[in-house]
């Protein structure tokens, strides 16, 4: 019995420690497809003797907050009254969910960096669809802590 209580609450601390790696992956992957994006705008504008718009860091920097939104899915799992597989699980699928999403975000403020550093416009529409793919992760996190609690 005592072994199995030992099992259960292994398998929920691999969910709670996968519910932070694999959101901390898809953040540096994003960050990574972005920072180049943005980096190789820079040199464009550069290039061409036009001023090159800071505001790429915040694309750069939104598929961060998915790292944090990973911490806070761990503690919810590290708090939840479940052991077990149901908590393991809840961690391996919610962060690769989570994850999946900086990454793909990441791939998006890409493109934003590049066309905002070509035409100076739409900050606010590139920042409105980057904010779109984060909805995703936040769904993962408020409906996997719901079914946690």
């Amino acid at each position: 019995m005592v072994k199995d209580l030992q099992l259960l609450a292994s398998l929920a601390k691999i969910g709670a420690i996968a519910a932070l790696i694999f959101p901390a992956i898809g953040s540096a992957l994003g960050t990574w497809a972005a920072g180049s994006a943005a980096i190789g705008a820079w040199k464009k504008c550069y290039a061409q003797n036009k001023s090159a718009p800071f505001m790429l860091v915040a694309f750069v920097g939104a598929p961060l907050s998915q790292t944090i939104y990973g911490m806070i899915l761990m503690g919810n799992i590290l708090k939840s009254p479940g052991y077990g597989v149901d908590s393991m699980g809840a961690g391996i699928l919610g962060g690769i969910a989570i994850g999946i999403s900086a990454w793909l975000q990441g791939l998006a403020a890409a493109g934003a960096s590049n066309a905002l550093a070509e035409t100076n416009q739409g900050f606010g529409n590139y920042l409105m669809a980057l904010g779109v793919i984060e909805t995703v992760a936040l769904f993962v996190l408020v409906f996997i802590g719901k079914t946690l609690s």
